[in-house]
This record gives structure tokens, C-alpha cells and sequence, in this order.
């Protein structure tokens, strides 16, 4: 007797288990595929990037890219406590895509039609153009005058790449892992340029610690749109993402993430671009 009765205990609580587990469970592990019930999101971001992404050092993030997303992620179900804000350089974003480290990345993500070959891209929701940072008394003012001259970018943007086959033939390549490395080493004299998104510049270049030091040469040597990535294959989230886009545009919250994050660098931005219009 004593053994029935502890085996029909059994079989009620695992009855009472599996109706709860059927009725919620735990998605705390949840990357973000659905409304967030509770669960959280992974987004890949920059951490080095000052007005743009940005990891403060109370640990809170800040830039452009950051309010792009927790826009974003509040159309998608979630709060801004259940984002989990995961770093993704450059080289790495395509692999933590197809990994499912994160569910969609805003890192300054420049589309083209390599990347698009791996990855899908929602967007673009920034129009910036590749430009040059010089130190303030610098005599660099064309794209031609790199050459001879030491031109830092990060491993895996295209970039330098593009000044080195396209304008500046003998210009020699230094490449950092991030973009704090690259200015360190023009504020230092090792390097003699920085290359990238004038967005990207601008938001060093208005950093305390850099006021006076630098300038941006005005150059736009190339367009670049800013898509958001997400896993190849995954149209749903890319809808989903698109429709969050054209309202932040529409209700003016893309206006005021523009002037809170670059403005403050005197940064003459683009007007938003067409969302859904993916082009190189």
C-alpha cells in the first residue's frame, strides 16, 4: 500500500510539472525570436565606438546605435531590462549571426553585397560616408595625400581597403582590433590618419579627452548605410525590424537619437534613409 500511494504521489506532481512547463516555462534563454514573455534579447553592438555604441564605465551603454536598437526591441516585446547587450566587432558579426549569439546586431554595419551573401539586413537607418581623422595640424587633406603615410582602420572593415585600392596606392596599412586602439595610436604619432564612417570619427573627435586634438578632413569618399543584421534567412525578424524603423522615423525618435548622440560633434547627418531600400 505504502508503495502505490507514493507512486500515484509521483505521477500528480509530475502531472502538475509538465502543465506547467506547457503553460509558460523558462525562456530566460530566449535570443529573441518572438514576443518577449518574460525572456530576454541578445543584440550585438559596439562597445569602443563614442556616440554611436558605446560601453560607459558604470557599465550602461550609450550611442546611436544603441537607441536605434532598444527601439527596435521595444516594437519587438521588450523592455529595456531584458535587452543583453552582446560586443560584436567587426570581423566577428557575420559568425555571431550565424553562431545565434544574438538575434540581430546594429554595430555601424555598412551593407554590401559580400556581407549580403551571409547575412540579411534590415534597414539601412543611417546614411554616413567614409572620411579621414588627422591630428588638428595635420596637412592631410585629400584622400592622395595618404600615400607614404601609415592609414589605421580595424581588422575587418573594408575602409583603408578601399582608400589603398582605389586613391592612395602606397598607403601603408596599420590595423587595431577596435577603434579606441586606432585613435590611440594617431593621438601617439604611430599612425598618421584614421579611416572610417565619418559618424564613427565624429563621435571620437567630441570625446572630453580628444577635444582640440583632432579634425575630420570633410571627405566623403564612399556612402555607407547602416543596416541592421540579422541571421540569414530569417525574413520575419528583418519585416519586423523594418516596420520599427519607418516609425521611429515617422514619430521623430530617429531625429532626436541623431542629435543627442552626434550633434553634440557638430555632425551635418544625411536625412533618414528609405527603410527597405537595401543598396551596396
Amino acid at each position: 500500500m505504502k508503495l502505490r500511494k507514493v507512486t500515484a504521489s509521483s505521477v500528480a506532481v509530475l502531472a502538475l510539472a509538465l502543465t506547467a512547463t506547457a503553460c509558460g516555462g523558462d525562456d530566460s534563454k530566449d535570443s529573441g525570436s518572438s514576443s518577449s514573455g518574460g525572456g530576454k534579447i541578445k543584440i550585438g553592438i559596439k562597445y569602443d565606438q563614442p556616440g554611436l555604441g558605446l560601453k560607459e564605465p558604470d557599465g550602461s551603454f550609450s550611442g546611436f546605435d544603441v537607441d536605434v536598437a532598444t527601439y527596435v526591441a521595444k516594437e519587438l516585446g521588450y523592455k529595456p531590462d531584458q535587452i543583453e547587450w552582446v560586443e560584436t566587432k567587426s570581423a566577428d558579426r557575420e559568425n555571431a549571426l550565424a553562431r545565434g549569439d544574438v538575434k540581430f546586431i546594429a554595430a555601424t554595419y555598412s551593407i554590401n553585397d559580400e556581407r549580403k551573401q551571409k547575412v540579411d539586413f534590415a534597414g539601412p537607418y543611417l546614411l554616413a560616408h567614409q572620411d579621414l581623422l588627422v591630428k588638428k595640424d595635420s596637412n592631410i587633406t585629400k584622400a592622395t595625400d595618404l600615400n607614404g603615410k601609415k592609414l589605421c582602420s580595424v581588422t575587418g572593415s573594408t575602409s583603408a581597403q578601399n582608400i589603398k585600392n582605389d586613391v592612395a596606392p602606397k598607403a601603408q596599412l596599420q590595423q587595431r582590433g577596435g577603434y579606441s586602439e586606432c585613435i590611440a595610436s594617431l593621438q601617439s604619432g604611430a599612425v598618421d590618419a584614421l579611416t572610417t564612417d565619418d559618424s564613427i570619427l565624429a563621435g571620437f573627435a567630441a570625446q572630453d579627452q580628444y577635444k582640440g586634438q583632432f579634425k575630420l578632413a570633410g571627405l566623403k569618399l564612399s556612402n555607407e548605410n547602416y543596416g541592421i543584421g540579422v541571421k540569414k534567412g530569417d525574413s520575419a525578424t528583418v519585416g519586423k525590424i523594418n516596420t520599427a524603423l519607418e516609425k521611429m522615423v515617422s514619430d521623430k525618435a530617429w531625429d532626436k537619437a541623431v542629435q543627442d548622440n552626434l550633434g553634440p560633434a557638430n555632425y551635418k547627418n544625411e536625412p533618414a534613409p528609405k527603410i527597405g531600400n537595401i543598396v551596396k
